[in-house]
């Protein structure tokens, strides 16, 4: 059995920075992930035991902002339910939000923080 892949390539797989994936680029991606999801199943358990990382803790902050200000281009619409070509022009407009993004993040970071440890901790402790 080959090596399952690790969080870090599991994450530069997943995000793209450039700019949003073409058609073809999305069924590569699919078909990659079909051949890999054995592998990225057992990464994503492993990873589940562990706390995560500061870097992860400020990329899912970071998501966090990035879907408020989504929610509110979108008057509270899920991302799933918005057609391909309406869900690109919104990323290209979040693009260009990027600092108030990072801004909100950073206002962010202490609660996605703590949820991190009371999920890993069972709820029981408080940082």
């Amino acid at each position: 059995m080959s090596k399952p892949i690790g969080l870090k390539e599991f994450i530069k797989i997943c995000e793209s920075p450039d700019e949003a994936l073409n058609m073809q680029q999305r069924l590569k991606m699919a078909r990659t992930f079909k051949k890999n999801k054995a592998k990225i199943a057992m990464g994503r358990k492993r990873a589940e035991r562990r706390v995560a990382s500061p870097e992860k803790i400020k990329l899912r902050a970071k998501k966090q902002a990035r879907m408020t200000f989504l929610k509110k281009i979108t008057k509270g619409m899920d991302k799933g339910e918005l057609s391909m070509s309406r869900r690109q022009s919104i990323e290209k407009r979040l693009d260009k939000m990027k600092p108030k993004i990072d801004k909100l993040a950073k206002k962010l970071l202490p609660k996605v923080r703590k949820a991190e440890l009371t999920k890993k901790r069972g709820g029981k402790k408080s940082d």
